[in-house]
């Protein structure tokens, strides 16, 4: 019950949140420094976000295979090829490898 009410407000949350830009930016005017620097933060938090979860499984180094699968990835997915490609290449690539023995 608790993870379901969890979900609810998660869920919630990110539905205001994404409202918000278009109901707000008629409202007040940001300097275009402000919007660009805005950006950037949303950019590194990303990158933070997916860093962190590709190097760092329950407190340690997650090893060699999760980082090049991730790798793979995101090559692929710069290349613009489609999002079932990438997501099958990058986990094919993590399994294949640890199938071999690189953790």
């Amino acid at each position: 019950m608790t993870m379901l009410a969890a979900i609810i407000a998660l869920a919630a949350g990110t539905f205001l949140i994404r409202l918000a830009g278009p109901v707000l930016r008629n409202r007040f005017t940001m300097s275009e420094r402000t919007e660009t620097i805005l950006k950037a933060g949303a950019t590194v938090v990303l990158l933070a976000l997916t860093v962190t979860s590709t190097l760092i499984v329950e407190g340690e180094f997650a090893g060699w295979a999760l980082p090049a699968g991730v790798l793979v990835g995101g090559v692929l997915a710069w290349k613009r090829l489609p999002l079932a490609v990438v997501v099958v290449a990058a986990a094919a690539t993590t399994a294949l490898l640890r199938l071999a023995g690189i953790a």
